[in-house]
């Protein structure tokens, strides 16, 4: 064997290494916070927006107050996993990109403003918002630190844990404006976060079948029909949820031109239909991707939007 042959057969056994950090720490420090992700928490707006309460001057300073505070907590999430699992990182193809793994964010500063921003957050909350802000978002750290510890090996636990997440999201904007969650409300947006995250555990598993430690590892426990049964049933759920408050509430009296409560299920219907897609496929592992970048379901969106405010706004 060549002397060429024997340092290509050595690289080839070494773990990959990081790559050299990009930016500096504030860079690498925002890049761990996930920007990316502040997307979910626009969910603070769904419970104002379904009861009609959302564009007083109040109601918008509240919801962006509300909208920092969890991006905050997040955040504090992020770099607290990314700061744990720093060593395990450094060996993923992917991963190890992250800049605590590669260097970029040294462990002990990400464990630091990832503890600041965990007592800031909940700290201003109780100054500034109503008492229950302040308590889901402790209930929300602690349960999301509880998930980077342990609750993440946990069969089942693990997708109750991120569903969970998303139904906090939802309730929060309803919270600090003292708006009453309605059954059904709570019920589609909790079997539509499943959904969603459970199509995303499949999508996953489909995409790293036969390639041990390309994702987080207890997806080796599940089976992709197990994930699949999931996503399924959770989607029908969500859909008997929203048409049971459709057809619930269009019952009352109103003076719109059209029943627009009731004709916004044909949209959610066909936007949870369109998502199937993409999760029957394997390729919903990045939610955001799939709203942001598929057309149709960017198009079906709108048009729900549109028939659910002129709904709300009794057209």
């Amino acid at each position: 064997m060549t002397d060429t042959a024997v340092l290509r057969q050595r690289s080839s056994e070494q773990p990959p290494q990081p790559d050299p950090p990009r930016g500096g720490l504030v860079g690498g420090l925002l890049r761990t916070a996930r920007p990316r992700q502040w997307i979910k928490n626009v969910l603070v707006v769904a419970a104002p927006a379904a009861a009609g309460e959302l564009f007083s001057r109040h109601a918008l300073t509240q919801l962006a107050l509300v909208f920092l505070l969890f991006t905050a907590c997040a955040a504090a999430v992020y770099l607290v996993n990314d700061a744990r699992d720093a060593e395990a990182d450094r060996a993923h193809p992917v991963k190890r990109h992250r800049p605590v793994a590669a260097g970029q964010v040294p462990v002990p500063v990400a464990y630091a403003v990832g503890g600041a921003l965990g007592v800031l957050a909940p700290l201003v909350a109780a100054r500034l918002c109503p008492p229950p802000v302040a308590a889901l978002l402790v209930a929300y750290l602690a349960m999301q630190v509880a998930y980077c510890v342990s609750l993440k090996h946990v069969l089942v636990v693990d997708l109750a844990v991120v569903t969970t997440g998303f139904l906090m999201r939802a309730m929060i904007g309803g919270l600090a404006l003292g708006i009453p969650l309605s059954r059904w409300f709570l019920i589609t947006t909790g079997f539509g976060a499943l959904f969603m995250v459970s199509a995303k555990r499949y999508s996953e598993a489909v995409q790293m079948a036969g390639k041990q430690g390309a994702t987080r590892a207890l997806l080796t426990e599940y089976t992709t029909g197990y994930l699949r049964f999931v996503w399924q049933l959770a989607a029908g759920v969500a859909v008997l949820g929203y048409c049971l408050w459709a057809m619930e509430e269009g019952g009352v009296p109103h003076t719109s031109v059209l029943p627009w409560r009731q004709l916004s299920m044909v949209a959610f219907i066909l936007a949870v239909l369109r998502y199937a897609v993409f999760a029957d496929r394997g390729t919903a592992g990045e939610p955001e991707d799939v709203v942001l970048r598929d057309r149709a379901l960017a198009l079906i969106g709108v048009v729900w939007v549109a028939m659910y405010g002129l709904a709300v706004a009794n057209w």
